[in-house]
């Protein structure tokens, strides 16, 4: 009945006033206003670094208010249209099918804007270092930590992001450690919830006699940081080592002196790179990596938020797990904060992970209780 989309049209709209009143939208299209003044002065890309930065920050400008306009101008057409056919009749019923069709499409549009409105913490809209480390599990667990930089490679290529492999530390059955860099617009935002221990069920292929074993890798998420950010690093405070890349042999293992690998000394964060052949490359990764640990780090010890980073400090073993990945004896994907659930196990691990991204964001936008890694047996 075209009575039953009277509460709702007038709900969804009252949501999308409220959040365009905050965003101060005034505010915003003059800043852009300045921002495009400044693309239009003389010699504006002469400096390449400096104008692609103001050219990011434009579009970040217009996306965070473009989108909100056209949601105002869409639920104030879905209004008239449901008031039209109000006064007018509808006999046929087209107008309310069409009306539901359209309101189904803001509500959705609505949520995806407020899932972005969560993203906006000051390295939010950043890229990532994305590390992992295998955990209990041996061998066994090496393979995880392989299978789960497998999928956030893939999750990066499905959304068009630049990858870089930072740092790999192999073993015999997969990885030790792994750091991969992800850049992209809101790259971190999106991916510091990944953070945690990540948990494996599965008859293992190393295990002749086929039995079950549990495996864990721990998620380290940290933010690219850019210039708007600092981030104070003394050069007494730092410890810089240069090694020779370690690998298979041949043509894997650097005949110069080229990793490097800094300290830095009043925290005892550790960072290393050995992704290029020249050293000075190999520096800069380093110390863009360290900024980054060094900025989770100061955040930490500023808000003493202790649940903020907590899940990077837990055990990388059973019971402090944020996810469980199950393929025998059926296959099950579940996160253990908002238990969230999928059956196709495949998909997940060829990056198709945006589903757990979404529902946790969701989960703090509606102030849903966010649980902890505290499944048994019989849960999964």
């Amino acid at each position: 009945m075209l009575e039953e989309l009277k509460e709702p049209i007038s709900a969804l709209k009252k949501d999308i006033d409220g959040v365009w009143e905050k965003l101060d939208p005034a505010s915003l299209e003059k800043k852009i206003k300045e921002t495009e003044a400044k693309t239009l002065a003389d010699g504006f890309w002469n400096d390449t670094a400096q104008a692609q930065k103001i050219m990011n920050d434009l579009k970040l400008l217009k996306g965070r208010l473009e989108p909100w306009k056209e949601l105002v101008s869409e639920i104030a057409d879905i209004q008239t249209l449901y008031d039209l056919a109000a006064d007018d009749g509808d006999a046929d019923g087209s107008l309310e099918r069409e009306i539901k069709e359209n309101l189904d499409s803001c509500q959705k549009k609505f949520e995806e804007q407020s899932i972005l409105n969560l993203l906006s913490g000051e390295a939010d809209k950043n890229g990532c270092f994305l590390t992992i480390h295998s955990g209990a599990g041996g061998t066994e667990a090496c393979d995880w930590a392989y299978m789960l930089s497998r999928m956030y490679i893939r999750w990066a290529e499905r959304h068009g992001y630049k990858l870089q492999t930072v740092d790999l530390q192999e073993d015999e059955g997969g990885i030790k450690s792994t750091t991969i860099q992800i850049e992209g617009d809101y790259v971190y935002g999106h991916l510091k919830g990944e953070a945690g221990v990540h948990r494996l069920v599965r008859i293992s292929p190393f295990d002749a006699n086929a039995r079950r074993h549990t495996s864990f890798s721990s998620v380290f998420v940290f933010p690219i940081l850019d210039d708007t950010i600092e981030v104070n690093i003394r050069p007494e405070d730092l410890r810089v080592d240069t090694y020779r890349s370690g690998g298979k042999g041949g043509q894997h293992v650097n005949k110069t002196d080229s990793a490097v690998r800094f300290t830095h000394i009043p925290t005892g964060i550790v960072v290393q790179c050995d992704s290029e052949r020249s050293q000075i490359m190999n520096r800069q990764t380093c110390m863009n990596l360290l900024r980054a640990k060094l900025y989770a780090y100061y955040e930490e010890e500023r808000q003493k938020e202790t649940a903020k980073f907590g899940a990077e400090k837990k055990d990388i073993s059973w019971g402090n797990q944020i996810r469980s990945y199950v393929f025998q004896p059926y296959t099950m994907v579940k996160d253990n904060r908002t238990k969230f659930s999928v059956g196709d196990i495949q998909s997940v691990m060829d990056g198709d992970i945006d589903q757990f991204i979404d529902s946790f964001l969701q989960a703090q936008w509606k102030g849903l209780p966010i649980g902890t890694g505290d499944d048994t047996e019989e849960d999964l």
